[in-house]
């Protein structure tokens, strides 16, 4: 489904749609059945205002007044209920559909591979999330049902106005084929504006989500003035097509006045001169009664057009939500294996990886890390230290060689298995809107308080967790914005440790704190490495003297391995790195 077409009755998106409503279909049986009692009421009311106009008010019938008024005003109500009736079960069959709907995108989107990601902007993604879900739900309830109930009751009073007088009903719709030409329009022009305010909205949160997460980059560099200008421009793009719609809308409803206005004028004379000619074939109740179904005619007629278009919004909305759930980005999970333990013994073999086409970031690279040991990866900014990592996870699929866990492939684990005995700790540590408890656990019910606390001292946070108000219920705002980087980078560390992985995964996790709070973090690392298998990647070779093993790579290549004795004696790549960093005072990338 590469292409939106906007089709209002495409069958096939309406039966994906209709999937949805499956659990719903009593209310959506009910909402046909008043949608049918609302068209079949609305002819009775002019048809009794025309009885009590001919039989009562012009023969002077008091009795018959009063009783004709009170049968009229029990007909309100009881036509006031069902819509109140019909607007509830509509909306509420909407809004239950698309709450099962949301569930399943958002579901479908964290189950996606990374390179999805790397190559869709993240507003679109709350754009098809939200926005285009809610389009959706109008389907329901200002759309598809509201039509069928718009045309029902259009046949119902052309089929009761012919059957009270087939003449005059001629006569009245002669104006018709204006309003059906007029509709066509202003339905061709509207579907049009309408797509391009959706495509507008998706820019525009994707804009925002952008930059209202980069602020601080815009602030630093005082880019306010100029992406200020931008977002002008944007918003410009936005109104303007929010303009264009209203304007065919302003244009559109004059003419159907008008055109009922001809109706209504044609209703008169003819009606008129009927009455003078021939009093007793058209009467004033008649005039009367054709008076209101001109106006119950027009006005769902002149509706038609805009619930049309709501349909065709919210199917285009559908279509983007569904080519968002049809987009098959998954990690393929086809791996049975989930034994008791995992040992972490680690072994690439001959690893190929590129992350577009044949453009490889690791060549041909072979090592073996036992259970238990710490290997270490240096290199410079592009080397493929994180893509080592991110392949060893299975964010990202390798194109040749394996990699081993215990020796089974790892495409042969349980995915969620595999992820859950690899525990990352990454330099930029994302923390959610929520309490330090639920940050650490992940809504984990399985983890108790006991064993957060537990992991807090091992690591040295307990004490400064203690220190915040609430303590472990302190939430930390959006991205961890009330903490500072070390403290965020210690929650991490406790996050790792509570759920007790067999391999651990330290991505440059002491590059962005201070000295003193690095001497914390390197015991919270001992803690943390003690009987795992550990990966470290650092910039700081203090960090990683006591490593089992160093790998030096280089756009994509190891070029030196071993201990730090050894590499040292090899007086290459590592030892000049070294004496930059110890001998010179420099601080360079590794």
């Amino acid at each position: 489904m590469s292409k939106i077409t906007g089709d209002a009755f495409n069958v096939g998106l309406l039966k994906r749609i209709f999937q949805y409503v499956k659990p719903y279909r009593r209310i959506f049986a009910w909402s046909i059945v008043l949608t049918v009692l609302l068209a079949l009421i609305a002819p009775v009311r002019p048809f009794l205002i025309q009885y009590t106009l001919d039989h009562y008010i012009m023969k002077d019938q008091h009795a018959g007044l009063l009783n004709m008024t009170i049968v009229m005003v029990i007909l309100l109500i009881l036509q006031a209920v069902i819509q109140f009736s019909h607007t509830l079960l509509t909306n509420t069959l909407g809004q239950s559909a698309i709450r099962d709907l949301r569930i399943n995108v958002f579901n479908h989107i964290t189950q996606l591979r990374l390179k999805y990601f790397d190559n869709t902007p993240i507003g679109q993604l709350i754009t098809r999330t939200v926005s285009d879900l809610e389009t959706i739900a109008e389907i329901f309830s200002e759309g598809l049902i509201v039509i069928i109930g718009d045309i029902l009751m259009v046949i119902v009073i052309i089929g009761v106005m012919i059957y009270r007088d087939w003449a005059l009903t001629i006569v009245v719709l002669l104006p018709m084929p204006l309003l059906m030409i007029a509709t066509s329009v202003f339905q061709k022009a509207i579907k049009s504006a309408f797509q391009e305010i959706r495509t507008e909205v998706s820019n525009l949160n994707t804009y925002l989500q952008e930059h209202i997460s980069g602020v601080s980059i815009i602030q630093y560099f005082a880019r306010e003035e100029q992406e200020y200008k931008k977002f002008v421009k944007i918003n410009a793009r936005y109104r303007d097509a929010n303009i264009r719609s209203n304007w065919y809308y302003s244009i559109f409803f004059p003419v159907v006045e008008i055109i009922s206005a001809m109706s209504l004028g044609l209703l008169v004379w003819y009606g008129a001169k009927s009455i003078l000619a021939k009093p007793l074939d058209v009467t004033p109740g008649t005039i009367a009664e054709f008076i209101l179904y001109i106006g119950m005619l027009f006005r769902p007629i002149r509706e038609l057009a805009d619930k049309f278009n709501t349909l065709q919004m919210g199917m285009v909305g559908a279509e983007r939500v569904f080519k968002v759930l049809d987009t098959q980005e998954q990690t393929r999970d086809e791996g049975t294996m989930a034994p008791t333990k995992m040992q972490g013994a680690i072994s690439f073999e001959n690893v190929w990886f590129a992350y577009n086409d044949e453009n490889y970031v690791l060549k041909d690279i072979s090592f073996e890390v036992p259970a238990g040991k710490t290997i270490a990866l240096v290199g410079a900014t592009g080397a493929g230290k994180s893509s080592t990592i991110n392949i060893l996870n299975r964010f990202y699929e390798i194109q040749k060689g394996e990699i081993r866990v215990d020796g089974l492939k790892i495409q042969d684990y349980r995915l969620d298995f595999l992820r859950r005995n690899i525990a990352t700790v990454l330099q930029d540590v994302f923390l959610f809107s929520d309490t330090i408890f639920n940050n650490i656990t992940l809504n984990n019910p399985d983890i108790r308080m006991e064993e957060v606390v537990d992991a807090a001292k091992k690591v040295g946070a307990h004490d400064f967790i203690e220190r915040l108000p609430g303590g472990y219920q302190y939430n930390v705002m959006e991205r961890g914005a009330t903490l500072s980087a070390g403290q965020a980078q210690l929650i991490s560390f406790i996050r790792a440790l509570v759920y007790n992985p067999s391999i651990l995964v330290l991505d440059e996790a002491t590059s962005s704190v201070d000295t003193e709070t690095e001497m914390l973090i390197q015991r919270a690392i001992e803690n943390l490495m003690k009987g795992r298998t550990s990966i470290v990647i650092a910039h700081r070779l203090s960090t990683i003297q006591k490593a089992d093993r160093i790998l030096v790579l280089d756009k994509g290549e190891i070029k030196e391995q071993g201990t730090h004795q050894e590499l040292l004696k090899l007086d290459g790549y590592y030892k000049r790195l070294y004496d930059l960093q110890f001998n010179s005072g420099g601080i360079v990338s590794a």
